[in-house]
């Protein structure tokens, strides 16, 4: 899969094409379809272009996402993120997730406290849940929780930036976090992704382990070569060829 993140929690300051509105995201969604992304990673806005967790709005977006999706004739996964930046009163944001409709899997972040919490609540409302894991320190916080079984997916998500300062390559750390997840006995699928300089060299990872990944102007709104991406539907051809250009390499 190539989930695609079309804005995070960012604004039109990271890029002039990033979408804020419903009507900029279900165009920008369109285009990244057609282009070949089968996943999605929504931060869902109020009306005011502000991120919201409010059941009202997500069950809105999600819908009209979803008659995108029958209109293309695509199948597409809908993930949300569930961060407690949007709402920290874990209490009023696991009441909000439990009212959830039409979701496939949302993000937890085992930064988080009371992350646990958020996990049993997807799981109460029928959605899977896709481990946030940020760095390989967190993987002893995963396995103790006892959700690992029943995640849907894990989620390596590297950044040399805050809140953990990562050393040593991206590639390294990537191979740290596979290789305790198979000690752990983990067999759900992972999608591997980093952030800024970290985007492109964990696409490629993802890609050689046969994982799935994500690109979109909430990682980087730069291409392989160091351009600035016109738009995430650039973002998504450029992950495609990576990957074909791999295959061929394999082949």
């Amino acid at each position: 899969m190539i989930q695609l993140t079309p804005a995070g929690p960012f604004g039109k300051d990271r890029h002039p094409m990033l979408p804020v509105s419903l009507d900029e995201l279900l165009a920008d969604l369109r285009e990244c379809f057609r282009a070949g992304a089968d996943g999605v990673h929504l931060h869902v806005r109020d009306e005011l272009g502000a991120e919201t967790l409010a059941p009202a709005r997500v069950n809105l977006v999600v819908a009209r996402v979803r008659e995108l999706c029958a209109e293309l004739g695509t199948p597409v996964e809908i993930g949300l993120t569930t961060g407690a930046w949007i709402l920290p009163r874990l209490t009023e944001r696991v009441a909000m997730i439990r009212e959830w409709e039409g979701v496939d899997c949302a993000t937890v972040n085992l930064s988080e406290d009371g992350f646990e919490h958020v996990m049993q609540a997807l799981l109460d409302a029928g959605v899977g849940i896709d481990v946030g894991l940020w760095a390989p320190r967190e993987l002893d916080l995963l396995t103790a929780s006892g959700y690992l079984p029943a995640a849907q997916r894990v989620s390596i998500e590297l950044d040399p930036g805050e809140p953990y300062f990562l050393q040593g390559t991206p590639e390294e750390l990537a191979q740290r976090v596979n290789e305790a997840l198979d000690d752990a006995g983990s067999d759900c699928s992972r999608l591997t992704h980093g952030m800024n300089d970290w985007t492109w060299p964990l696409v490629e990872d993802a890609f050689r382990r046969g994982h799935d990944t994500r690109v979109g102007f909430e990682d980087s709104v730069l291409l392989p070569d160091g351009r600035l991406a016109d738009n995430n539907a650039d973002l998504v051809r450029a992950a495609l060829a990576m990957q074909s250009d791999i295959r061929a390499h394999n082949d």
